[in-house]
């Protein structure tokens, strides 16, 4: 089990989702060796889990990145969805939605930045910056304080750190600290 569960109170079918979320970015942390050259970039990962879909009051289309969903339409379909996430991080750039119901979106999506709109300025004084975030999660981590987004997961594309983020509070692993007493090196 990883280091990144969450405890979600008793919604265990959301807690399953996160926990496969972030299982699978490590997955996917842990599967590519280029980390260590310079001038790399890695597979990258930006998840949200919404309680509605109605979403686009702080979110816009990616352009054309699209998640595949004629392969794969829910978390829950377990190697389709590793499969797809492996192509996605290193094909497609945006926010991948994930409904509560395990359910993914087509169409990938940039959130808005905190304070944007009226009555979002109050949500900004519930998020900490961190030296190590990046602007994917410096995003998550804003976005996770919408009543609407139950937590976001992300994939560093530097790093390989992966990152859950619910209510402004941020539970990080770097990569060599993936997998735990799982992980063979």
């Amino acid at each position: 089990m990883s280091g990144l569960a969450i405890e979600y109170g008793t919604h265990d079918r959301v807690r399953e989702i996160v926990d496969r979320l972030t299982y699978c970015a490590e997955h996917v942390s842990v599967a590519f060796d280029g980390w260590d050259e310079p001038h790399v970039k890695g597979p990258g990962l930006y998840f949200a889990v919404v309680a509605d879909r109605g979403y686009g009051a702080y979110a816009d289309p990616m352009g054309d990145n699209r998640w595949p969903r004629k392969s794969c339409t829910t978390v829950f379909d377990e190697d389709a969805f590793v499969d797809a996430v492996e192509t996605v991080s290193v094909k497609r750039d945006g926010g991948i939605v994930v409904a509560v119901d395990g359910e993914i979106e087509a169409q990938m999506v940039r959130f808005r930045d905190l304070g944007t709109r009226s009555g979002e300025s109050t949500l900004v004084d519930d998020v900490s910056y961190e030296p190590w975030m990046g602007s994917r999660h410096m995003s998550a981590i804003e976005t996770s304080v919408r009543p609407e987004v139950v937590a976001t997961v992300t994939l560093s594309e530097e790093t390989g750190r992966v990152s859950v983020f619910r209510n402004g509070d941020a539970e990080s692993m770097e990569r060599n600290e993936l997998g735990g007493v799982w992980r063979v090196e």
